[in-house]
């Protein structure tokens, strides 16, 4: 069935939105890399992330119960798993997961959650630089 000049002119524009939208989704989803937020939060910072103060940070119980390490392991190279609810966690250093610290959204999500859960506050910037550095030299 042949479709008049219109609903040809229609279904191309639906098919140009259905594509950009779909190119958009995907972009979002990868919006930084772990390079590109150690560069944000060492310029918030105003020094760059310190990788062997960022170990330090990742192993150490703040006050609370736990560290990063809690959760994530030590080193953060493996699968890790939430100490209360068991849920399964996906490698955190980059070397090892490709998808770890490349949506934006997601990593304010998380740096917002885990800091709470382990300093009870939010963590700085230099302290978020200096995680950075550390889960990106991890090879």
């Amino acid at each position: 069935m042949l479709l008049d000049r219109s609903s040809r002119v229609s279904a191309g524009l639906l098919a140009a939105a259905l594509a950009s939208t779909l190119w958009s989704a995907s972009v979002h989803a990868a919006d930084t890399t772990p390079a590109a937020q150690l560069q944000h939060w060492s310029a918030q910072a105003g020094a760059p992330g310190n990788a062997a103060r960022g170990q330090a940070f990742f192993n150490t119980k703040h006050g609370g119960e736990w560290s990063c390490a809690s959760c994530h392991g030590t080193p953060p190279t493996t699968q890790g798993q939430h100490a209360n609810t068991g849920k399964l966690i996906a490698p955190l250093a980059p070397a090892f997961n490709p998808k770890a610290f490349t949506d934006t959204a997601k990593v304010g999500k998380w740096f917002k959650r885990n800091c709470n859960d382990v300093l009870s506050r939010a963590c700085s910037a230099n302290e978020k630089a200096d995680v950075l550095a550390y889960l990106n030299s991890l090879k």
